[in-house]
């Protein structure tokens, strides 16, 4: 019992602390990279302060809620959102031995779906709104869902057959080095699909600003304004631990995994939030047909060609 309280809490603590790092990173890198300054003031040495002023920021903000919204969803979508991605953490593993907090025998299928719950949240923030422009903001949010998931899903179903389990660890276990090459495809299909789902740039129409203000968010303000963007940091953090554990082994590293499992676990999830980051500087943000033909003439048929590859090496290695 006493165990099972710990990783709860270790769990919570890191769903408290790892999307607030990456909102930080972001401020930074960005920051380096666009020569932006203002970040860089705040607290003095390096900006250090950037994230304490946000909050406040946030927390003096009016609390308005239109007069015409459903009044119930509206303040209920932040929480859809974000809790979502507080129970995918549950099923991620850090490290070997039952490093993590619940050992779920079909956690990859339990982590997409539930993944699939956050975007919900984004729906009911527009749908509640009563706001054209949250409302258009919505269903693009909603034509994201259904472009997105389903190379997701063919892309994390080709690592569970390699694996021959759909336990996250499991999958990280039976992971070998040399599956890097053939698994790469799948690898980039996972990682393109999820940042589309989690909208962040360059797939971020739902949220454009020169065209629907801020999609399904323009109505929000202050704290539940926050959520929203910490929901959007906490999902970042989920698709590059899940992208770490399926196609780059987890825990695996050239030396001391079981001493510093945790540690490579983090190293590599942190390493692919800087390319998610990179990928929001460098890159100009897709037009709505763009982003469905990419999802449709490539990203499936990629994904399908992986399975088949799969198929081909798991028979050729067992036989």
């Amino acid at each position: 019992m006493l165990e099972i309280v710990v990783k709860l809490a270790l769990v919570a603590a890191g769903f408290a602390l790892l999307p607030l790092l990456v909102g930080q990173a972001e401020h930074k890198v960005m920051a380096h990279m666009q020569g932006r300054l203002g970040p860089m003031y705040a607290g003095g040495f390096h900006g250090w302060a950037q994230l304490v002023a946000d909050g406040v920021k946030f927390a003096q903000k009016e609390d308005v809620v239109p007069r015409d919204a459903d009044r119930r969803v509206f303040k209920l979508a932040p929480a859809v959102a974000l809790v979502p991605y507080l129970l995918v953490l549950l099923v991620i593993p850090v490290g070997p031995d039952g490093q993590v907090a619940l050992d779920l025998g079909v956690g990859l299928f339990f982590a997409l779906a539930v993944m699939g719950v956050g975007v919900i949240g984004a729906i009911m923030a527009g749908w509640a709104s009563a706001n054209k422009y949250s409302l258009l903001g919505g269903m693009r949010v909603a034509a994201q869902l259904m472009s997105y998931e389903l190379p997701m899903v063919f892309a994390a179903s080709s690592v569970a057959m390699a694996a021959g389990t759909l336990s996250l660890g499991g999958i990280a276990e039976e992971w070998r080095w040399w599956w890097l090459p053939w698994q790469a495809v799948g690898a980039v299909v996972f990682f393109v699909a999820g940042l589309a789902e989690l909208r962040r740039p360059p797939f971020d129409m739902p949220v454009a600003d020169s065209e629907i203000i801020f999609g399904p968010y323009t109505e929000y303000g202050g704290l539940r304004f926050a959520l929203f963007i910490l929901a959007e940091y906490a999902g970042i953090v989920v698709l590059c631990a899940l992208t770490t554990v399926l196609f780059l082994g987890g825990w695996k590293g050239p030396f001391l995994e079981t001493e510093l499992g945790w540690l490579w676990t983090l190293l590599k999830t942190f390493a692919l939030a800087f390319v998610v980051i990179w990928l929001r500087v460098s890159f100009p943000r897709m037009r709505e047909d763009q982003l469905q033909k990419l999802a449709w003439a490539y990203l499936v048929p990629l994904s399908l060609a992986q399975l088949a590859l799969t198929g081909v090496v798991k028979v050729a290695v067992q036989g």
